[in-house]
């Protein structure tokens, strides 16, 4: 069963890859609030979801103190992505990438992929944390593929093949799942090293991708909302935790 649920986030996920649509229909100050309250909320998650659920979960798997090598691991392992895949979070959708525009697909297929192995894997350690984890993913890739379909349209494709081209990158996500699903299962030690890389990732993409840009937020009472719902995110993913013990 909980595999069922597992695929069926996964496939939510890929789905939003269409999001980007809906940024057609703002107009851009109201989709830059959007965007700003999604990603304050969305690196709060993640922070949350890092140092209350992965590590902690890992720590229990495997009590020595490599679970936090492998935290570092993986946010080396992110910024290397990062670095060499120039696999941008373009908020603005107005990036310098756009020669970029096929191998931004390419990162966010790679980013997909992780995070469809992050979604089975947490479905085995306990339902809860799978949706807790598929939430916090969720929040995250909105803003996400709402830029990556700027990055697109920007880099010169037209709205349907940016569109497609989006969801077939998407759709790594459903073979991550899969993947990560069935490993867990069969290997503990799969779980012990992937959920620390995760949260190392989890905690890369927040501090070095989303605060970021909170920081650019130059107007007093936004900035007090932004925190707000960062905080918000940490908490939500407080709740879970606790749920889940």
């Amino acid at each position: 069963m909980n595999f069922i649920w597992a695929l069926g986030a996964s496939i939510v996920i890929s789905l939003i890859s269409f999001v980007g649509v809906i940024s057609l229909l703002f107009k851009e100050n109201i989709l830059n609030k959007i965007l700003l309250l999604l990603i304050s909320f969305s690196a709060g998650a993640l922070i949350g979801g890092a140092f209350l659920h992965l590590i902690p979960e890992a720590a229990e798997h495997n009590p020595h103190s490599e679970v936090y090598l492998f935290v570092i691991v993986g946010f080396i392992l992110f910024f290397i992505l990062e670095k060499y895949l120039h696999w941008r979070h373009c908020h603005k959708g107005k990036c310098d990438i756009h020669t970029f525009t096929y191998l931004n697909l390419i990162g966010d297929g790679v980013h997909n992929f992780i995070d469809g192995l992050i979604i089975g894997s947490s479905f085995v350690v306990n339902v809860n944390f799978g949706f807790a984890t598929s939430f916090a993913i969720i929040m995250h890739e909105i803003p996400q593929e709402i830029g990556d379909f700027g990055v697109l349209i920007y880099g010169g494709l037209n709205k349907n093949k940016a569109l497609f081209y989006n969801f077939l990158s998407a759709l790594t996500a459903v073979i991550g799942t899969v993947i990560g699903y069935a490993l867990a299962n069969i290997s503990d030690a799969f779980l012990r090293l992937l959920m620390p890389m995760a949260a190392g990732g989890f905690i890369y993409i927040a501090s070095c991708d989303l605060i970021p840009e909170l920081h650019k937020q130059q107007d007093v009472k936004k900035a007090t909302l932004s925190m707000a719902v960062f905080i918000l995110g940490v908490a939500f993913m407080y709740l879970a935790a606790t749920m889940h013990h």
